[in-house]
């Protein structure tokens, strides 16, 4: 095991390039995260309600034969979308000594890799369907590949605007693909064209987007020659394109093992879990992980930076999702019959052991960007592919139990297994000591006892007769209640020092 996870060298140093980003401040480093988060999370919320209001309107005109479709070829496309553009934009950012010809041959390498899998899928196309016995999936195989094309030429650029912390104009790329892909098709569903406007709705939406990072990052493109110049960049990607494929192997264990060993009810009630369990993760630490890649990149050279951000980021996170995940632990029994029916009292139990393991992953994301941004891809690819292996038998054994046993793999698995390699390399990476990163987390976890004893006492002391409704709500008012005053009277200073910083920033 220890010959797994032994770092790799950081690749060699050039001279500093003309393109290079330039080096930022402690403060003004802090000041575009803080907007990045701001920038990100507006935009996301934003383009994700008109998402939601068009997926509505649209599924009302067309007929669930054509989410099929494009689900039958989604299962080929979504699993090409994660090696399409070979880890080059992480690269980017990492490589903060790229030379301009060295971007000009990445950008020509991308291309190569777009139109590559463009024709791979061209190729795949008739056996894909045939696999499924639908004809139709052979031809919108190769014209939803074409984002794959897109995608490459916007590599570089977007990367680009990442590394110098341009979360702005990454927003409104964002938000522009979202929209125009939302409005697409809407309007190509209206004109009755059917399976098509889920096709040419995102392939249009992307290809805004392209446009629009060239537009603001122009990069030229250059054939690939020579490519010794961009080997080590190139196998950086690699790396995390296997880390990528493990990931994806592991997180999607546990629902394949449900839906084959236990049957699709019972896959039902796990995947309702786990969405729910799953909230502060996805909302939350998602939209701080999306903006935290560049800022380790920035300080990757400053180990006391690194540390300071580690420290921070995981008490702020922890405020948020420690009470969040173990509160709806706490009341899934109530909340799942009365917001959900009855017919899903089967989810109560993985919910409330996911969300129990949630808690600790809404926090561990950060481990592996600090490895990565330190140029240590290959120890974080060795460390996912170790938890693809153990995971996995996990999750088979806890099969036994049913869907609380292989939620409890998780709860097992995650933070006595998983969690200490990635935490242990980080800290070893970043000279962070042991005691520093647990007491970053000790104001949440506290609080958060404190919160769900109270609410544990009130649950106990409320009588049988009162509507469910009701129970719920004071249930719930009383851990938010409880949280924030045990939180502010026992934490006052970290709450205030907290508080202080962020007002300065945004300042």
């Amino acid at each position: 095991m220890r010959g797994l996870v032994v770092p790799d060298a950081l690749p060699p140093p050039v001279a500093p390039p003309a393109t290079a980003a330039p080096p930022y401040g402690g403060r003004e480093l802090d000041r575009s995260l803080i907007r990045g988060i701001a920038w990100t999370g507006a935009m996301r919320w934003a383009t994700q309600l008109l998402g939601w209001a068009s997926t509505l309107i649209v599924a009302r005109l067309l007929a669930p034969t054509d989410y099929g479709l494009v689900g039958m070829a989604m299962v080929y496309l979504g699993f090409i979308h994660l090696i399409n553009e070979f880890g080059l934009g992480a690269v980017i950012v990492q490589r903060r000594d790229l030379a301009a010809d060295q971007l000009a041959r990445l950008a020509g390498f991308a291309l190569l890799l777009g139109v590559g899998f463009v024709v791979v899928s061209a190729l795949v196309s008739g056996a894909v369907a045939e696999f499924f016995g639908e004809p139709t999936v052979r031809w919108i195989i190769p014209v939803a590949s074409l984002a794959f094309l897109t995608s490459a030429l916007q590599v570089v650029p977007q990367g680009l605007l990442t590394r110098d912390l341009d979360f702005r104009r990454l927003a409104w790329a964002d938000g522009a693909e979202a929209v125009l892909a939302a409005l697409t098709t809407l309007a190509l569903a209206a004109l009755g064209i059917g399976y098509w406007a889920l096709v040419l709705g995102p392939l249009a939406g992307r290809l805004t987007s392209t446009v629009l990072v060239n537009i603001w990052r122009p990069q030229p493109i250059a054939w690939p020659r020579q490519f010794g110049t961009i080997s080590g960049a190139v196998t950086f990607g690699w790396h995390l394109v296997v880390s990528r494929l493990a990931w994806y192997l592991y997180s999607n264990a546990d629902f394949t093992i449900v839906g084959r060993l236990l049957g699709k009810a019972a896959l039902g009630a796990y995947t309702i879990g786990w969405t729910l369990a799953s909230i502060p993760v996805d909302r939350i630490t998602a939209l701080v992980a999306s903006v935290t890649p560049p800022v380790f990149s920035a300080v990757q050279h400053d180990p006391p930076a690194l540390q300071r951000y580690l420290k921070n980021l995981t008490e702020a996170l922890a405020l948020i999702t420690f009470p969040a995940a173990i509160g709806m632990a706490l009341i899934a029994d109530e909340f799942v019959p009365l917001v959900l029916g009855t017919q899903w009292r089967s989810a109560v139990a993985p919910l409330q052991l996911l969300a129990l393991s949630a808690a600790l992953r809404s926090v561990s994301p950060l481990l592996p960007q600090i490895i990565v941004s330190r140029g240590h891809a290959k120890g974080n690819m060795q460390l996912t592919l170790v938890t693809a292996l153990v995971l996995p038998v996990l999750f088979y054994f806890g099969s036994r139990w049913g869907t609380a046993g292989v939620a409890a793999a998780w709860l097992v698995g995650h933070p006595l297994l998983v969690m200490p390699l990635y935490l242990s390399y980080a800290l070893r990476l970043t000279g962070l000591p042991l005691p520093a990163y647990l007491r970053s987390l000790w104001p949440a976890a506290s609080t958060t006892l404190a919160m769900a004893a109270a609410v544990w006492a009130v649950r106990l002391a409320t009588p049988d007769p009162w509507h469910p409704g009701v129970k719920l709500a004071a249930h719930v008012v009383t851990g938010a209640v409880v949280y924030a005053a045990v939180l502010y009277g026992c934490h006052r200073p970290r709450v205030r020092a907290l508080w202080t910083l962020l007002r300065e920033l945004r300042g």
